[in-house]
């Protein structure tokens, strides 16, 4: 496996791989979808004209995975960290992850923060595996026009629909 930065050369390759992303995010608010390829590739184009460091997983000529991050100097956000079912549990997340780490400890900084769906077990699981346990921040919003809340999370003192 190599991990690559990426540039808009590769956008193309990353494409289905952001598309398989979002229809994932959707899955865990109850929204069905298909993958857009178009509207991946528009993603990451946005990601890297905005200078916003993109990583990529390779394997033979096969992109495996993708990571972006956002930097706020001298804090750095996953944006998005993705691999291909096919190729998951094989050390390509971590690989990718292990980027968005050495890009803040650059700056002096130990950690890296992400932004993770509460129904996102597998991320969740793969975090605490490389040490991260707060949580510090919670989204509060309207509900999505096609989102089924399905569920209700407790913080703290508070009950949410979700």
């Amino acid at each position: 496996m190599e991990i690559i930065q990426i540039g808009e050369s590769e956008a193309k390759m990353i494409a289905p791989l952001a598309a398989l992303f979002r229809v994932a995010l959707k899955q865990f608010k109850g929204i069905s979808s298909l993958p857009d390829n178009d509207a991946g590739l528009a993603e990451i184009v946005e990601y890297l004209n905005s200078g916003f460091p993109c990583f990529a997983a390779k394997e033979g000529g096969t992109y495996t995975g993708y990571l972006v991050c956002r930097v706020d100097r001298p804090v750095v956000w996953v944006e998005s960290v993705f691999v291909h079912e096919a190729y998951r549990r094989k050390g390509t997340a971590t690989a990718l992850f292990k980027k968005a780490e050495e890009i803040a400890a650059s700056f002096g900084e130990t950690t890296v923060y992400n932004y993770v769906h509460p129904n996102n077990s597998q991320m969740i699981a793969f975090l605490r595996r490389h040490g991260y346990t707060v949580l510090n921040l919670i989204e509060i919003r309207k509900p999505y026009p096609d989102e089924k809340l399905l569920q209700k999370i407790d913080v703290g003192e508070n009950t949410f629909d979700y």
